[in-house]
């Protein structure tokens, strides 16, 4: 696979630059960024003033620490305009998140803006071994979300031929992929299995079909997932990284050729890594919260964004820029079981690594007495389905005995009828949390 790694030609020269170039860009932008905030937004400047900071203390890189964090509830306290920077005549898009958490988080994108955007997911297409001409299904949703929108501009920037499916219909998403024969598809990774299991439904063999490239995003998932979706499909499995808040899909990428991690588009986007408990900057290699701050972002600068991801900073591979280490988690997806801290993707790894499950599951958690209980609730993969029930029960059982090994916790684990856990056409839904509020 891969044989689309770019010749050195291909590449901007900002993604062969020194790291001194890329810092000297980076804080004459950060520099740029700060002052922007500070000037346009009040938000910004009653929290610098209270932080007893001012962009003119920005005199290198790491003075960025000083300033003070931007979450979440930032933007919904100021919902749904007051973090814009710009007058509403200069803002030509906005998006929002879908609010299930509280308000909805509204971005908003001048012309720049989204000219800066649909290069910056060109150049991740282009890394991720897309080439003009390509035909790409875009399985993203379309409308409020980033994702849909944020894939078709970038992919017809880098002059491909777009095909706008946007999400469910799975059906129609394997008809039209089998007519209209196209070479990349952006979707998310657990919605790419539920379309494997519609071509196999359809009496068609996955990895016949003409895609060569997916590039998977808007949710965690493993690198043993890539390697089903690989194997299952017959094509390259690439990583795409982004969040509305800070721009959209296309903040960072993986190259084809290596494979190793998104590469942060570091001339757009400061990266840090803290402590989520105590705010501290770590080193690189560190494992800890993803933080950004937007460096040429006209509409909505973030500044020192807490993204709630964990992850780690890496050095340059295949670009001059360092990359992230895969998500492990959020710092707010993490689940405390009997004291013990579990993540969905934990789970998933262990689930990939027994040959008769399939990786379609739901983690439940319960309190029915004083103690958290854990129920996995997993299918048998197609060819599995129709086992006898003991050979369910030890594909079951092994499952449980591997979380209880490495990661520490009780679980039960049920085995259900195939298409017994809901197919997401977003992003997967893998938790349900019944304890008492």
């Amino acid at each position: 696979m891969h044989p689309r790694a770019p010749r050195d030609g291909d590449l901007e020269p900002i993604e062969k630059a020194s790291r001194d170039e890329i810092a000297a860009l980076q804080l004459k932008r950060l520099q740029w960024s700060l002052r922007h905030a500070y000037d346009n937004v009040a938000h910004y400047r009653r929290k610098f003033d209270e932080a007893g900071v001012h962009p003119d203390d920005l005199k290198e890189l790491s003075d960025l620490a000083k300033f003070p964090f931007t979450t979440k509830q930032d933007l919904r306290e100021t919902y749904p305009f007051g973090m814009f920077a710009v007058p509403q005549e200069r803002v030509v898009r906005i998006h929002a998140s879908s609010g299930t958490t509280g308000k909805p988080t509204v971005v908003g994108y001048t012309r720049n803006d989204i000219d800066t955007w649909a290069d910056l997911m060109a150049r991740s297409i282009r890394a991720a071994g897309g080439r003009p001409g390509d035909k790409v299904h875009v399985a993203y949703g379309y409308g409020l979300f980033t994702g849909g929108l944020g894939a078709h501009y970038g992919a017809e920037r880098l002059g491909c031929t777009v095909i706008p499916m946007s999400g469910g219909f799975t059906e129609r998403q394997v008809q039209l992929m089998v007519d209209f024969k196209p070479d990349i598809i952006m979707v998310t990774p657990s919605y790419m299995l539920a379309i494997a299991d519609e071509f196999e439904r359809q009496g068609h063999s996955p990895r016949d079909c003409s895609l060569k490239i997916g590039i998977f995003g808007a949710e965690p998932w493993t690198n043993q997932m890539r390697r089903e979706i690989e194997e299952r499909m017959g094509i390259d499995a690439v990583d795409i990284y982004g969040l509305s808040e800070v721009m959209g899909p296309g903040v960072a990428n993986e190259c084809i050729e290596s494979k190793d991690g998104p590469v942060i588009w570091e001339d757009h986007f400061y990266p840090e890594i803290i402590d989520p408990v105590t705010g501290e900057v770590l080193p690189d290699g560190e494992l800890g919260e993803l933080v950004f701050t937007s460096l040429s972002k006209e509409a909505l600068p973030v500044i020192r964004y807490r993204t709630r991801d964990l992850t780690r900073l890496l050095a340059p591979t295949s670009r001059s820029f360092r990359r992230m280490d895969k998500i492990t988690g959020r710092s707010d997806d993490m689940l405390i079981i009997r004291g013990v801290n579990l993540f969905p993707t934990q789970v998933e790894e262990l689930i990939l690594k027994q040959p008769k499950l399939a990786p379609h599951y739901v983690l439940e958690v319960s309190r029915p007495d004083n103690l958290d209980e854990l129920d996995v609730l997993v299918e048998m993969k197609p060819e599995f389905a129709g086992a006898p029930e003991a050979e369910q029960r030890e594909a079951a059982q092994a499952l449980q005995h591997h979380i209880k090994s490495y990661i520490g916790v009780t679980a039960r684990v049920r085995v259900v009828g195939t298409g017994g856990i809901e197919r997401s056409i977003g992003k997967a839904k893998r938790v349900i949390d019944k304890r008492p509020k």
